[in-house]
């Protein structure tokens, strides 16, 4: 972790790292970033006092691990204005549905680990999926470990393939919880709650189960069960669900979301 690290792109992803860098102890004068945005740049700058700049150049030398948080549409431009200074480096790639090789193509370089995380990552909470190519030695598996360990849980993939899967399950995934936290809070708003109370009771619904799931080591098929009593209201709500097959809806979402992130492959991976 002593090696200078670059970051292209200065988003919410690439802060949420920089930040859990900068908290396990790394120095922030050891932290390029670059980001074209002069409104980001200059947030990076305020909140972690990295070297923010606003086009590639020759500092990228130093930099044994760069982090690629663009984009899918802009990932090829800004990895052919980046590839002339980073041929030393190990490579990880945050960005959905680019391919390993393509970003291979790209760079010039075998040695690439893709990462899908997620937005809970921005509080510690995320959780992500890895691939790393056959290049990728042992120790730089663990170096991306630790530079990935506090945005939350890590689950390495063996197949790449596999990632738009996690892209479509836990990629996608803290915006299913929205979606169903929004609609919890305007039925008890509807139904007379206040909406900030409706919204409450719904997000802390959504924190305790997931914790219950954690803490117990049950299956959710199970605890769901356990807590829906024949005849009784939660029974009504789900035998209303069952009815119109909500499940079966929230599958073939998550199919549409793992083809959309194979579509961004193909459209913007191409040489």
């Amino acid at each position: 972790m002593s090696k200078r690290i670059a970051f292209i792109g200065g988003g919410n992803m690439a802060s949420a790292i920089i930040g859990g860098l900068i908290s396990q102890g790394h120095a922030p004068s050891q932290i390029d970033v670059v980001e074209p945005v002069a409104e980001t740049r200059d947030k990076l700058k305020t909140a972690y006092g990295v070297n923010a700049q606003a086009e590639p150049g020759a500092f990228l030398i130093e930099a044994g691990l760069v982090i690629w948080a663009v984009k899918p549409q802009t990932f090829r431009a800004a990895a052919l204005q980046v590839r002339p200074h980073v041929q030393q480096a190990l490579h990880l790639s945050v960005a959905a549905g680019i391919r390993s090789d393509s970003i291979v193509n790209w760079l010039g370089t075998q040695r690439v680990v893709r990462a899908m995380p997620n937005t809970p990552a921005l509080i510690g909470k995320g959780i992500s999926g890895l691939f790393a190519r056959p290049a990728v030695t042992a120790a730089e598996k663990q170096q991306v470990v630790e530079v990935m360990a506090s945005t939350g849980e890590l689950v390495w993939i063996d197949v790449e393939e596999k990632l738009d899967i996690v892209t479509a399950l836990s990629g996608s995934g803290p915006a299913y919880a929205f979606y169903f936290m929004e609609a919890m809070t305007t039925a008890g708003a509807e139904m007379g709650l206040k909406r900030d109370q409706a919204q409450q009771l719904a997000v802390a619904t959504f924190i305790g189960a997931g914790e219950l799931v954690r803490s117990s080591g049950e299956a959710p098929r199970v605890l769901r069960q356990r807590v829906t009593s024949k005849n009784g209201t939660t029974d009504a709500a789900i035998n209303s669900m069952e009815d119109d097959d909500l499940q079966a809806v929230f599958i073939n979402a998550m199919y549409a979301a793992r083809r959309r992130a194979q579509e961004l492959g193909d459209e913007f991976g191409k040489a």
